[in-house]
């Protein structure tokens, strides 16, 4: 079953009582609702990543329409081909699929790749482009 840190008291204190009177695994986890999955996989995000967009949002919210026709957004992302094919077992309750306990964090990393860029303003969306090798400022600039 799941790490003793992650189950409240009264639920390990249940378990124990129902290990005891001599039920299986099974049974206990049946019984109190709990059942095997796979970890759900998610992006590793410190506490700076979340607040950051909520920050800009805060500091822009009075910004007239005719300063956003300035703005350019952009974004690149790193595709894995061939990712970890490994799974994780978690002990877990039916709708707590994505509480951090019951996920892994995942990075960029591997072999096997592909790197895309694209953008979009206040007047719609720019062209998706593939990037070969590493995009540094001087790259940026060229798109």
């Amino acid at each position: 079953m799941a790490k003793t840190k992650e189950l409240s008291k009264d639920v390990r204190d249940k378990i124990l009582g129902l290990h005891k009177a001599g039920m299986g695994y099974k049974t206990i986890a049946k019984q109190l609702g709990l059942k095997s999955c796979s970890a759900r996989k998610v992006p590793l995000l410190k506490k700076a990543h979340v607040q950051a967009p909520l920050k800009f949002a805060n500091e822009h919210l009075t910004d007239s329409e005719e300063n956003w026709v300035k703005v350019l957004r952009s974004d690149e992302t790193k595709i894995e081909l061939f990712g970890i094919n490994s799974t994780h077992c978690v002990w877990r309750s039916r709708n707590a699929a994505y509480d951090p306990k019951n996920t892994i964090p995942t990075v960029k990393h591997g072999s096997g790749n592909i790197m895309l860029w694209g953008c979009f303003t206040a007047k719609g969306t720019g062209q998706l482009h593939r990037i070969k090798g590493m995009m540094d400022g001087a790259m940026y600039k060229s798109w």
